[in-house]
C-alpha cells in the first residue's frame, strides 16, 4: 500500500515538474527578450539562447552517466571475493548501450535548426503565442508519418488535426487584429508566427527520423536528450564565428551593425546586466529538470497525459504573460486554446473518444445507420480493444 501511494506521489511530483519547468523555460527565454540593458535595444541573441538550451539538455547526459557509475559502483561492491573465487551478485552487469552515437546527428541538427528559429520567433512574437502555435507539430507530424512511415490514422486523428488548425488560425488571426502598433511590428509579429511553424515541420521530420531509425536501439530516454544536447551546443558554438560576420535586416537583429549573433556584444549586455544571467541560467535548469520530468511522466504514466501536461503549460504561459510581459488579454484567444486543447484531446484519444464508445455508441443499436459512422470516426481498433477488455474482466470476475 505504501508503495502504491509513493509510486502516486511520485507521478504527480513529475507531472507538477514538467508543467512548471516546461512554463519556466518559455518565460524566461521571453524575459531575457525584455531585459535592456541599453536605452531601446533589448536582448536579442536567439542563437545563444537556443546554444544555453542545448547545454541544458547536455546536463542529462552527464546525468545519465552519473546514474550509470552509481550502479556499476552497485555492481562492482557485489563481487566478494573470497578463497573460492568471487560470489556475484544477482542481476547483470550495467553496460552502456552499443550503438553509434552519430545515428543522433541528423535530428541534433533538425533540433538545432527548429530550435534557433523558434528563438527567433519568439523574439518577434509573445510568449503566448509562441507556446499555442507550437501545437501545430501534431499536424505535421500526422502528415509526414502517413506519407513517409505509411501510416493509416483512424478518423478521429484527422478531427484532432483540425481541431488543432483551428486553434491555430484563431491565435495567428487575432495577433494581427489586436495588435494596434506600427506596420514594421506587425509584419514582425506574422514572420514570428511564420518562423515558429516552420520550425515545427523541422520538428516533426526529427520526430519522424527517430521513430523510424532510433526506435530500433534500445536506448534510454536521458541519454538520447544528453547526447543530441551534446551534439547541438556542440555545432551552434562552431557556428557562432561564421554568425558574427553576417548582416541581417533589423526585423532579425537590434544589435549594433546587424550581426547574425553577436556574443562579444551579448556578453557586454550580460555584463551590464545581470539580471540577463539568470533568465538564460533559468533556461539552462529549466530545460534540463523539464526533459527528465518528460521522461518520467511518460514513464510512469503515459505518452498522452505528457501531451495533456503541455497543453496546460500553454496555458500556465498566457497567464503569465499578460501582466509580466504586458501583452493583452484577448478573449478570442481563449476559443482558439479551447480548440488546441481539444484537438489535442481528440487527436491522443482521451476522454472524448473512449467515453463515446463506452457510453453513446453501444446505446444506439446496430441498426443505426450512425453507428458504424461514430464506430470509424472514434475508433474502431479501440473499440474492439475496449470491448475485449470489458469480456476479460467479466472471465476474471466468474
Amino acid at each position: 500500500m505504501a508503495e502504491g501511494s509513493n509510486g502516486r506521489a511520485f507521478a504527480i511530483f513529475v507531472s507538477v515538474l514538467m508543467v512548471v519547468t516546461g512554463s519556466l523555460n518559455t518565460i524566461c527565454a521571453k524575459w531575457a527578450d525584455s531585459l535592456k540593458p541599453e536605452p531601446n535595444i533589448a536582448f536579442n541573441h536567439p542563437f545563444l539562447q537556443a546554444t544555453c538550451m542545448f547545454f541544458g539538455e547536455f546536463l542529462c547526459l552527464v546525468v545519465y552517466f552519473m546514474f550509470y557509475g552509481y550502479r556499476r559502483f552497485q555492481w562492482n561492491r557485489s563481487n566478494v571475493a573470497g578463497d573460492h573465487g568471487s560470489i556475484l551478485d544477482l542481476g547483470e552487469e550495467p553496460t552502456l548501450p552499443q550503438f553509434s552515437p552519430f545515428v543522433f546527428l541528423p535530428p541534433a541538427c533538425c533540433d538545432i535548426l527548429a530550435t534557433s528559429l523558434m528563438y527567433i520567433g519568439l523574439n518577434l512574437t509573445t510568449a503566448s503565442s509562441f507556446q499555442m502555435l507550437r501545437g501545430a507539430v501534431i499536424i505535421f507530424t500526422g502528415l509526414l508519418s502517413v506519407g513517409i512511415l505509411g501510416h493509416r490514422f483512424q478518423p478521429f486523428k484527422w478531427v484532432g488535426m483540425l481541431f488543432v488548425t483551428l486553434g491555430l488560425v484563431v491565435v495567428g488571426v487575432t495577433d494581427i487584429m489586436y495588435d494596434d502598433s506600427t506596420t514594421d511590428d506587425t509584419n514582425a509579429i506574422i514572420t514570428g508566427n511564420l518562423l515558429i511553424i516552420m520550425a515545427q515541420i523541422i520538428v516533426a521530420i526529427q520526430m519522424v527520423y527517430e521513430q523510424k531509425y532510433l526506435t530500433q536501439y534500445d536506448v534510454p530516454a536521458l541519454f538520447a536528450v544528453g547526447l543530441e544536447g551534446l551534439f547541438g551546443m556542440t555545432i551552434l558554438g562552431f557556428l557562432m564565428w561564421p554568425m558574427y560576420y553576417i548582416h541581417v535586416p533589423a526585423t532579425f537583429s537590434t544589435n549594433p551593425f546587424g550581426r547574425l549573433e553577436d556574443v562579444p556584444f551579448a556578453l557586454k549586455e550580460i555584463a551590464e546586466c545581470p539580471t540577463i544571467a539568470v533568465a538564460l541560467g533559468g533556461t539552462v535548469i529549466s530545460i534540463a529538470f523539464f526533459n527528465f520530468a518528460g521522461v518520467s511522466v511518460t514513464k510512469e504514466l503515459s505518452a498522452t497525459t505528457r501531451m495533456v501536461l503541455d497543453s496546460v503549460r500553454t496555458l500556465v504561459i498566457w497567464a503569465v504573460s499578460i501582466p509580466f510581459f504586458g501583452e493583452k488579454f484577448i478573449a478570442l484567444q481563449l476559443f482558439g486554446f479551447a480548440f488546441l486543447l481539444l484537438g489535442m484531446f481528440v487527436y491522443n484519444d482521451i476522454f472524448f473518444g473512449p467515453f463515446t464508445r463506452r457510453n453513446i455508441i453501444p446505446r444506439m443499436g446496430e441498426d443505426n445507420p450512425l453507428t458504424r459512422c461514430c464506430f470509424s470516426c472514434c475508433g474502431a481498433d479501440s473499440l474492439e480493444i475496449e470491448r475485449q477488455d470489458l469480456i476479460d474482466e467479466e472471465e476474471d470476475l466468474a
